[in-house]
């Protein structure tokens, strides 16, 4: 049984001393707050194909406790709630800094929801020049780039394939493991981890705090009351809950008066009032490829998506989430404009609708004339005014800006990510809670957002290795 782990921590004398050492054999000794700072906030190059000439990622480092002459601080053990990756990257920096680690989570094993966002490709990351990386996070990017500074696509690359897991850059720019996977990446992460000493209890959740401040953790034998050095909470968002982020921990926060943003579904699909029988019955499950998606108003970007029975999702969908989220917050709705043939100017188009057409129906007109059909003519004969199929240059406007109405995001245990959290005011630049002076936060459940293409995980990634080098920081000051 697992038991508290309070009396195994060892009270010894002041002082301490880490031997690193690299791989040419080259040994200096460093301080772990003001060191690992110092790894944290190197000058990083922002290209995948420029990696000489910088310090690696602790993880690429052998670091070695030297046990006698030991401060009680790094003696000490600290807990870890949630094994994602945030949390299994905070528990390698702290493990490598000679704290004891345990680490807990809900589910029967960690890294559910990594293993789910491997299945159809593993991307990790991305290859795009730095300033493009990091505008991915829109108005959370100022927050994001300290964290990217001391861990970035850069170093996130040269961290994998320092656990012999090699990676391949894809015609869009997404990093992506050569076999595809992530299991083989987390079982070698695992190994790591382990052999470094990190103890990771399953089937083990944590319930908030107890008056005198101990954490609750409830397991199959009952409870336990437990009071580490620092505690890293890493408990994810609200989506997938079956996997673990069931947002449990909001008010457990907010009782605490710990600043949180509500929780919302991003990276989502949205819904319409209704379809009609005909495009619900035959055309849920469509693509709509090779298409252009704007909100009304707005720049349409290149993209695909899918019909589905209560509106649309997808890759194009989702980069658009967050802004059409935001519109259904402020209004009530919001309107999309779809460009059908992107590849077409409006005059060509107006020119082939204005060809007669006989005796053939619309239908077959749309087929021969632009090579309109399919899902994608279904949509146009859903959403066109029906004077638009007697008008040439009507119809040729709806193909290029045809107005699709989303009335609200699907809920949020569907969507792949989550906006909202724990706000970064609530933190100081270490990443604890201000309100909760030995408490940290990463990855998901602070408040920010992304789109997929490697920026979801790389942010989860970063936070935690900033979050475990901020406990550090903060225990040897104490």
């Amino acid at each position: 049984m697992v038991t508290a782990r309070t009396a195994r921590h060892s009270q010894g004398a002041t002082g301490s001393s880490i031997t690193v050492r690299n791989g040419s054999g080259t040994t200096w000794g460093c301080d772990p707050a003001r060191d690992f700072a110092s790894v944290a906030g190197h000058d990083v190059r922002h290209t995948l194909k420029e990696r000489s000439g910088r310090m690696p990622h602790p993880s690429a480092i052998d670091i070695s406790l030297t046990m006698t002459d030991l401060a009680p601080s790094t003696a000490r053990t600290v807990a870890i709630i949630g094994g994602g990756p945030a949390g299994l990257m905070a528990a390698e920096v702290l493990s490598q800094a000679g704290l004891r680690v345990d680490l807990y989570d809900a589910m029967p094993s960690v890294g559910r929801k990594f293993l789910l966002a491997g299945v159809g490709g593993m991307n990790i990351t991305h290859s795009e020049p730095y300033p493009a990386f990091l505008a991915r996070y829109a108005e959370r990017s100022p927050m994001i780039a300290p964290l990217l500074r001391g861990f970035d696509a850069d170093a996130l690359c040269q961290w994998i394939h320092a656990l012999g897991i090699e990676t391949f850059v894809g015609s869009s720019g997404r990093v992506f493991p050569t076999d595809m996977k992530a299991a083989p990446l987390l079982r070698a992460w695992l190994k790591r981890l382990r052999d470094a000493g990190v103890t990771i209890h399953t089937r083990h959740r944590w319930s908030g705090w107890n008056a005198d401040g101990s954490l609750r953790i409830t397991h199959a034998d009952g409870e336990l009351a437990i009071k580490p050095a620092a505690t890293l909470l890493a408990l994810g968002g609200a989506s997938w809950a079956r996997l673990g982020s069931d947002g449990a921990w909001l008010p457990w926060l907010q009782a605490r008066q710990v600043e949180v943003a509500p929780l919302q579904a991003a990276n989502c699909g949205f819904e319409v009032s209704a379809w009609s029988d005909l495009l619900r019955d035959k055309f849920a499950g469509a693509p709509l490829k090779n298409i252009a998606m704007g909100l009304h108003g707005h720049a349409l970007r290149l993209g695909e998506c899918v019909l589905t029975a209560t509106g649309v999702e997808g890759s194009l969908v989702y980069a658009l989430s967050a802004q059409i989220r935001e519109q259904i917050n402020l209004h009530g709705s919001a309107v999309v404009d779809i460009d059908l043939l992107p590849a077409k100017a409006l005059t060509d188009i107006q020119k082939a609708l204005s060809k007669p057409r006989g005796s053939r129906s619309m239908s077959k007109h749309l087929h021969s004339q632009l090579g309109l059909d399919g899902a994608k003519a279904a949509l146009l004969r859903e959403l066109a005014p029906r004077e638009a199929f007697a008008d040439p240059q009507l119809l040729s406007e709806a193909i290029k800006a045809l107005p699709l109405p989303l009335i609200k995001p699907r809920p949020i245990d569907e969507a792949i990510s989550t906006a909202g959290g724990v706000t970064f005011e609530a933190m100081d630049e270490r990443l604890m809670l201000r309100q909760l002076p030995g408490v940290f936060c990463a990855g998901e459940m602070i408040d920010w957002e992304a789109p997929t293409g490697g920026y979801l995980l790389t942010a989860c990634f970063a936070s935690g290795s900033a979050a475990g080098l901020g406990m550090v920081e903060w225990l040897q000051s104490r």
